[in-house]
């Protein structure tokens, strides 16, 4: 098999491009080298199997100091979490976390501090997949799970 490098450039993982656009993805380098297209394709089939297809959040100008409100869900009118996934996708959360054993497997998440010393406040929401959690152990859930629309809204 030939090198995987061309300059200093890796290949993508998914099409073996070398080009100034292939470089690690995901926000705790778990993730491979992909190109642009080929990661995007990648993040936007994890997010439609997640759920993670909620608009990122508007960037709040730091000089406005008027009062934000939480985000409000359309179809039901609950407060919800807006937070990024570890793929740069980004999913709504229910504002409570409950036990593992109250929650379906493919609603379960964890918020997770970002590992770089420049934002150490940043969470980012990590679906919970591999390892079960224990039934006690508070996950938190997405919140299509929770989501009842209100019968009879127009």
């Amino acid at each position: 098999m030939g090198a995987i490098r061309d300059r200093d450039q890796s290949a993508c993982h998914r099409c073996g491009e070398t080009n100034h656009t292939v470089r690690e993805r995901g926000r705790f380098g778990l993730m491979a080298s992909y190109c642009d297209k080929c990661w995007n394709t990648c993040a936007n089939e994890m997010a439609e199997a997640d759920g993670a297809t909620a608009a990122p959040r508007p960037d709040h100008d730091p000089d406005d100091v008027t009062w934000i409100e939480p985000p409000v869900c359309p179809e039901c009118g609950a407060l919800i979490r807006i937070y990024p996934t570890n793929y740069d996708r980004w999913v709504s959360l229910a504002t409570v976390e409950l036990p593992a054993k109250d929650v379906p497997e493919a609603f379960r998440w964890r918020l997770t501090k970002l590992p770089t010393p420049s934002t150490p406040t940043d969470l980012v929401a990590v679906r919970v997949r591999g390892i079960d959690p224990l039934p006690s152990e508070p996950v938190v859930p997405a919140h299509r799970m929770m989501c009842v629309p209100e019968w009879g809204k127009p």
